[in-house]
């Protein structure tokens, strides 16, 4: 055990974080976080902004800093419909608070990459969502979560996913045909059932629910804060990000708001105190954390190469192919300007 690390029983690592890259719903410095996480006798951390991945190789970069093992994830936007290129909004109940979320657009879906694969697939998945399922948010569908979900691990997520949504509703048996085609999707054992408890009514009215699932249909648990700043002082300049994505003020009661000010990097203990009751959620995060093992390659030249004719390089392809640029554009002869930028 590395020096200023807590013993497994003790110890606990944050899997669903959200970085300052989570574009004005994230406040948490990578720097502050990986400090705070070292500090804390934490072994891994992991970064899951909303729907974007830009952040991942600053934060797998700056983890060996701190001596801090990243663990590369997603809190992905799935679409409620069958397809991420359907623009119809989706309704499970009435409309009310309780439904889809976005006003019926998508639901909310957490993902890490177990594997280096694992995060390339979700490279791939977060361009396709952003290139064709773009619908207030960038969006995925069962059709890439099943063609991608190669060393992948996935969980019941938040509040705002679907599962979570279908049991506020009431819709159990939709919960669990949905929990089973997951689980069908990502494998047996990479798909867990993710517990959090931020004080909030809308948290705690599944959590039984919650529980009979992963019983029902055997799935492991795993504990969750769903991080979003450091520190608890941090919570009030959160607000101030959160006016700013809303276009509102800290004076209008009606503004988009977090209805708790915990929102932050807990401590193992905090945490372990928190789910007491189910110690293998927290032992669960150490576990997964040891699973998950991605990384980028520096230095290599990554250019793609092009098919030349004998005798030709791509150096000298390409001054051919220019020259005959310029003769196609300029017919009449080429400008001394224009041979200036070519040159």
């Amino acid at each position: 055990m590395p020096s200023g690390q807590l013993p497994a029983s003790e110890s606990f690592v944050h899997l669903h974080c959200h970085t300052e890259y989570s574009m004005l719903d994230g406040a948490a410095r990578i720097d502050d976080l990986f400090a705070a996480t070292a500090e804390l006798g934490m072994p891994a951390l992991a970064i899951t902004d909303h729907g974007y991945l830009f952040g991942v190789y600053e934060f797998w970069k700056k983890s060996k800093k701190y001596g801090v093992k990243p663990i590369i994830g997603l809190e992905a936007y799935l679409t409620p419909g069958t397809a991420r290129r359907d623009r119809t909004r989706v309704r499970w109940g009435d409309g009310s608070r309780d439904d889809v979320s976005g006003g019926g657009a998508y639901t909310h879906f957490t993902l890490w990459a177990e594997t280096t694969q694992g995060m390339h697939n979700l490279f791939r998945m977060g361009s396709s969502a952003s290139l064709e399922g773009h619908f207030y948010k960038p969006r995925m569908d069962r059709e890439l979560l099943a063609t991608y979900g190669n060393g992948l691990i996935a969980t019941t997520g938040c509040p705002s996913s679907e599962v979570q949504t279908r049991l506020r509703l009431g819709q159990y048996r939709e919960a669990v045909e949905a929990v089973a085609e997951f689980r069908d999707i990502f494998g047996e054992g990479n798909y867990y059932c993710e517990l959090m408890d931020h004080g909030l009514e809308i948290e705690r009215r599944v959590q039984k629910d919650l529980l009979r699932l992963a019983k029902d249909l055997s799935l492991p648990l795993v504990a969750s804060n769903d991080l979003h700043y450091v520190r608890p002082e941090d919570a009030k300049a959160h607000a101030v990000l959160l006016c700013v994505q809303s276009g509102s003020t800290l004076a209008d009661p009606k503004r988009f708001r977090f209805d708790a000010d915990n929102f932050y990097l807990w401590s193992p203990a905090e945490m372990r105190q928190k789910w007491r009751d189910y110690p293998e959620a927290c032992d669960n995060t150490l576990l997964i954390a040891e699973r998950c093992d991605a990384s980028f390659t520096e230095g290599a030249n990554l250019m793609p190469r092009f098919p030349v004719p004998a005798g030709e390089s791509e150096e000298s392809w390409f001054v051919k192919e220019v020259e005959q640029g310029l003769h196609r554009r300029y017919r009449g002869g080429i400008p001394d300007e224009a041979r200036a930028q070519a040159e």
